[in-house]
């Protein structure tokens, strides 16, 4: 196995500390769409960074974004912080958020992490089953020695019963897709109180990474936040509704 680039190790170091988790690497190949450095060099090196669980949650809450009253609270938290990283390792920051045009983070995810799609579309993670997210990236000009590992075992695989599929009151995760109409009508409808407050049954449903579960305000706000999204007017470019590791 590669040890980690001191770099790397430095930058895992720095982002646990603002809130956030190192969440993979990977070297930048043309079709992953990594844009290059501000002196237009090409960027060499992309790394990941989110939550695992609730590791976030104590950092931003205690943020200034949190409590301002503007829109976009965790947007915002992690510009800044994502922002100050890349200035201090002399990267580009990157978020999957802020477009038209978006980031493939999903896909770069998969490259970085080796996580696969749950039945539910959500990216799984063999310990934090659907409780995760990321949050941004740095693009760095520097081709980083990145660790050499194998890709997690699949956890739906090896799930027969799948009670993520049939948890949902409404119906709205199926094989066939996700039915956000739905969703969000629950959500606004007194039958969806356990949804809005707790998080998502279907979610919940899963048994992989269940002691990783948001706490009730961190559920909440998630929560909120997608059902705000849904509520701005169709003029105004939004992102396909999927709550699959970059919620808002």
């Amino acid at each position: 196995m590669t040890a980690a680039h001191p770099t790397l190790t430095a930058v895992a170091a720095a982002a646990e500390e603002a809130g956030l988790r190192l969440r993979g690497a990977l070297a930048c190949a043309p079709d992953d769409q990594v844009p290059p450095q501000p002196d237009g060099r090409a960027s060499r090196t992309l790394v990941l960074l989110g939550n695992l669980g609730g590791s976030l949650w104590p950092d931003f809450a205690a943020g200034p974004e949190f409590a301002d009253g503007g829109p976009d609270p965790m947007n915002r938290w992690s510009a800044r912080v994502v922002g100050s990283l890349a200035e201090r390792f002399r990267g580009l920051a990157l978020f999957p958020f802020g477009g038209p045009p978006y980031h493939p983070f999903l896909r770069w995810a998969q490259k970085a992490e080796g996580l696969r799609p749950s039945p539910l579309g959500m990216l799984i993670h063999p310990v934090y089953g659907l409780w995760h997210a990321y949050r941004g990236a740095l693009a760095l000009g520097e081709a980083l020695a990145l660790p050499d590992e194998p890709p997690p075992a699949h956890p739906c695989e090896a799930c027969a019963e799948k009670p993520c599929l049939s948890a949902c009151p409404v119906d709205a995760f199926s094989e066939s897709g996700y039915d956000v109409p739905a969703c969000t009508d629950h959500l606004r409808a007194a039958a969806g109180a356990d949804c809005l407050t707790g998080g998502c049954l279907a979610r919940r449903a899963c048994p992989v990474g269940r002691e990783h579960v948001y706490a009730p305000p961190q559920a909440a706000f998630h929560m909120r936040a997608f059902l705000t999204a849904q509520s701005i007017p169709q003029s105004t470019p939004q992102p396909t509704p999927q709550p699959s590791g970059t919620e808002p």
